[in-house]
């Protein structure tokens, strides 16, 4: 009687154990569901590394390790012939790029180094340093708390290898095939695959675009043609107002890092900006620090030289993704002009660019307007005569937009009343910039550019003359390139800042004598 009494108890304590072992797992299991769903990734990361330092050092064993390994080239499967090509390993390359921008040289005791010729952005000649894992070596990544090992590994030999093989790629440090490991512990395989490999692709991708030579492209109809593109002007350099320049800045870092969010809205990933104002207030200038401050490629697109719609669209598919399209001096394009002619007559002369070096004396927009454009059609009007300004909206904003990603068109003008009002609505020209003449903060950043001073005895006197005078950065630039003492050049802008003065309160008295002279013969 006894011993069934025992072996009755015995079976409700196993039951008991189990039902207790069943409801923790129970509950084990919807905290893991309630963590994932909860707590962000950098969150469980923190979490994952904690636990794993505390098994180590509680004396669990080793966790699963694995290791995925990075081929320069994947051998391609035959056709019907038997022969199979090789492909192009992408990661590879991507992996050797983010690694020459991770590694340090000063916690590594071995390091492979190549030097390149390459150019500065402003043009001049330079090396460019790339570090490079050697076979044997390796280095260690950390991304959301997980540890990634890289190794370099010499990759035995199969008896079939090609000439680029046998050569060795540039930067590898010999005549030696190799292949990139990529370890970790199993536990991270997701993380590794599903986030990490990708965040190398984009990093790597933002590394080449960062140290690659910036291109200007220039049409001949259906054809761009590419030439290296030195311009030096930065946003540090550009003589504007400083709280105009952040607010364009601002606006082009968000538009640069809004993949998703453009994806997300069902919009083309664009966007316009329309530089307007008189000649030589900086707006060739401002593109160019666009282009550099973005490491964008410009295409600089001359409407004269394409004579159909059709050739606007092939000119489009020619782009690639991360450029900036310019139009300058859009306004002189006859289709593209303002409908309401009688409201904005084109006058020609109007567009003769927008120089920002002089040629000896200054010049401003005080210059009497030019003579009005004759009926009869000019060359350039005769070549762009099958070009219309619906053509031109939909290359800038419709089904035709949308070959590309991450493109930004900018319009040039000096006249904007003469454009017609579909090119400007949003969507189209998204930002309105006005190119004024120079006030004071332009002044300051061109006087610091051309003799690093930031204060002068003269100061005082050109901030006062420059409040009551129209004159262009341009124009200033070429009164302060005349010397280089800063004393003697600040003395030169005095004093044509001062005769600029004079000239406009004498027309200003003209007009007025003009205009009392007209109202006496009306009451006469």
């Amino acid at each position: 009687m006894e011993s069934s009494v025992g072996g009755g108890q015995a079976v409700d304590a196993y039951r008991k154990a189990l039902s207790t072992a069943a409801s923790a797992a129970a509950y084990a299991v919807m905290a893991r569901s309630l963590a994932r769903e909860l707590l962000p990734p950098e969150l469980r990361a923190a979490a994952r590394w904690v636990a794993s330092a505390l098994g180590a050092r509680l004396g669990r064993g080793k966790p699963a390790r694995r290791t995925l390994v990075v081929r320069s080239q994947q051998q391609a499967r035959g056709g019907g012939g038997g022969g199979g090509g090789a492909e192009e390993n992408l990661l590879f390359d991507a992996a050797r790029a983010y690694l020459a921008s991770r590694l340090d040289p000063r916690a590594m005791g071995r390091l492979g180094l190549t030097l390149a010729r390459a150019r500065d952005r402003d043009g001049r000649a330079s090396w460019r340093r790339v570090f490079f894992l050697e076979p044997g070596d390796s280095a260690v990544d950390v991304f959301e708390g997980v540890e990634f090992k890289w190794a370099c590994v010499e990759a035995p030999s199969s008896g079939r290898d090609t000439e680029k093989d046998k050569k060795g790629e540039p930067g590898t440090g010999g005549d030696r095939n190799f292949v990139l490991e990529l370890s970790f512990d199993a536990e991270h395989t997701d993380v590794a695959t599903d986030r990490y490999v990708p965040f190398v692709m984009e990093a790597a991708e933002e590394v080449e675009q960062r140290d690659r030579k910036l291109k200007i492209c220039m049409n001949e109809g259906r054809i761009w043609y590419r030439l290296s593109h030195h311009h030096p002007a930065t946003f540090d350099t550009l003589a504007m107002d400083k709280e105009l320049k952040r607010s364009i800045v601002a606006d082009l870092d968000l538009f640069a890092g809004r993949r998703d969010h453009y994806r997300r809205i069902g919009k083309a990933w664009k966007r316009g900006y329309l530089l307007y104002g008189p000649p030589g207030t900086g707006k060739s200038s401002l593109v160019a620090a666009m282009a550099n401050h973005l490491r964008y490629d410009l295409y600089d697109l001359d409407l004269s030289h394409v004579h159909l719609n059709a050739s606007l669209q092939w000119l489009l598919v020619g782009m690639p993704n991360k450029c900036i399209l310019v139009i300058e001096d859009i306004d002189c394009c006859c289709d593209a002009m303002s409908r309401e002619n009688d409201k904005a007559t084109p006058r020609a002369g109007d567009c003769a660019g927008d120089d920002e070096a002089g040629n000896g004396t200054p010049s401003d927009s005080d210059a009497p307007p030019p003579p009005a454009k004759s009926k009869s059609k000019s060359k350039n009007d005769q070549g762009m005569e099958g070009i219309t300004l619906s053509g031109l909206l939909n290359f800038i904003d419709g089904l035709w937009s949308t070959c590309g990603d991450e493109r930004i068109i900018v319009f040039t003008t000096n006249y904007k009343e003469r454009l017609d009002p579909a090119l400007l609505r949003p969507g189209r020209m998204d930002m309105h910039i006005y190119m004024g003449y120079c006030g004071w903060e332009a002044f300051k950043t061109l006087a610091h550019n051309y003799f690093l001073v930031d204060d002068h005895e003269l100061f005082p006197e050109i901030q006062a003359l420059l409040a009551e005078v129209e004159v262009t950065p341009a124009a200033v630039s070429e009164m302060l390139l005349r010397s280089d003492d800063a004393g003697v050049a600040l003395r030169g802008l005095t004093e044509f800042l001062q005769e600029k003065k004079k000239q406009q309160a004498a027309a200003a008295d003209g007009g007025k004598q003009i205009s009392e002279e007209e109202e006496a013969g009306k009451k006469a």
